[in-house]
């Protein structure tokens, strides 16, 4: 076994805390840091979860030697700011989705790790679940034939409403950057490019931000897709995958557990199945995969690619979040101005 990954975590979130709780235990990587912009709150988190070392600046935990990389769960609008400054102090980026606001900043931000000479991973958990594997396996290997048409949604009630970072504009929130995302990680996966064009229509929140969204995109060869999320329904996270030889039907969850009742953090079995064949007749067969935390998943997965210095699994990465992030960046503008927008393509 190599050494572990010691990883830095910047900023406090609630999203943090699960990541550290999950990752605790893994031999692959080690946090060994955090930073918070209010010092005593960084030293509460250390001292919840074990953690050697912590600092009142974010600037400080990238010039603290003892750490190889760094776990980034701030707000949207500030994960290009920091990645770039990560890169820029020699340290690997795991860097919580969306990995941008825009086209722009997703390529700078690779461009900074390049230079560098470090790994940038966005970090979506579904994205290294054993489902995931299995789903690409499926796809890959014929199962459905060619991928024709695709509908992905994600959606959840907002809670606390008032003073969530997500309805504030400022801090890049609304329904697609924060559960669209996650379908548009899917569609990519699925069509394996970005989409030509795209046409959105949102309902908005009183601060201005997409409170939900639902939109078509246009792919080469007439496939498409539709993608939907919402921060004021009950909680839904489905996926089906439609191919010219067979049909996919999955919940591409971030966290998974074996068992039934779910574990003690909520997590359930995930559901998958696909349909071998077109006629109605031919029945659903079930697909069983390992579980486990997609936040462990995603860690494991980064510290492999850093220990091996595998560049092409970060460029078929990068890839990908750039097409999302031009994608996703389409889609607001066609919410807002209530058109069909083209998306900007490699």
């Amino acid at each position: 076994m190599p050494e572990p990954l010691r990883l830095g975590v910047l900023g406090c979130a609630n999203i943090a805390r699960a990541f550290v709780r999950d990752v605790a235990a893994s031999p692959a990587v080690k946090v060994m840091a955090v930073a918070s912009r209010d010092a005593t709150k960084a030293a509460a988190f250390a001292g919840t979860f074990g953690i050697p070392r912590h600092h009142g600046r974010y600037d400080a935990l990238l010039a603290d030697p003892g750490i190889d990389a760094i776990y980034l769960p701030l707000p949207n609008s500030l994960h290009a700011e920091w990645a770039i400054k990560a890169a820029e102090a020699g340290k690997h980026v795991l860097s919580e989705k969306p990995l941008a606001l825009n086209r722009a900043e997703a390529v700078a931000m690779f461009d900074a790790a390049r230079r560098a000479g470090v790994m940038l991973l966005e970090a979506y958990p579904w994205w290294f679940q054993p489902a995931t594997r299995d789903l690409v396996g499926l796809l890959q290997g014929g199962a459905i034939g060619t991928p024709r048409f695709v509908h992905a949604a994600f959606g959840f009630t907002l809670a606390n409403p008032t003073h969530n970072i997500r309805l504030k504009p400022e801090l890049g929130g609304g329904a697609l950057l924060d559960a669209g995302s996650y379908p548009m990680s899917l569609i990519r996966l699925v069509m394996g490019e970005a989409p030509t064009s795209v046409r959105a229509d949102a309902s908005w929140a009183p601060t201005g931000v997409d409170i939900a969204l639902t939109a078509t995109l246009n792919f080469p060869g007439g496939r498409r897709a539709q993608l939907q999320c919402a921060m004021d329904a009950a909680t839904y996270r489905r996926a089906l995958i439609v191919g010219d030889a067979g049909v996919i039907e999955t919940e591409f969850l971030n966290h998974t557990s074996p068992l039934p009742q779910g574990n003690a953090w909520g997590h359930l079995p995930s559901q998958m199945r696909v349909r071998r064949g077109i006629a109605n007749n031919v029945p659903f067969e079930p697909v069983h995969s390992a579980t486990g935390s997609g936040f462990r998943f995603a860690a494991e997965a980064f510290a492999k690619v850093v220990a091996e210095r595998d560049t092409a699994a970060i460029e078929r990465a990068a890839a990908a979040s750039i097409d999302i992030a031009a994608t996703l960046e389409a889609l607001a503008a066609s919410a807002r101005q209530r058109r069909e927008v083209e998306v900007e393509r490699a």
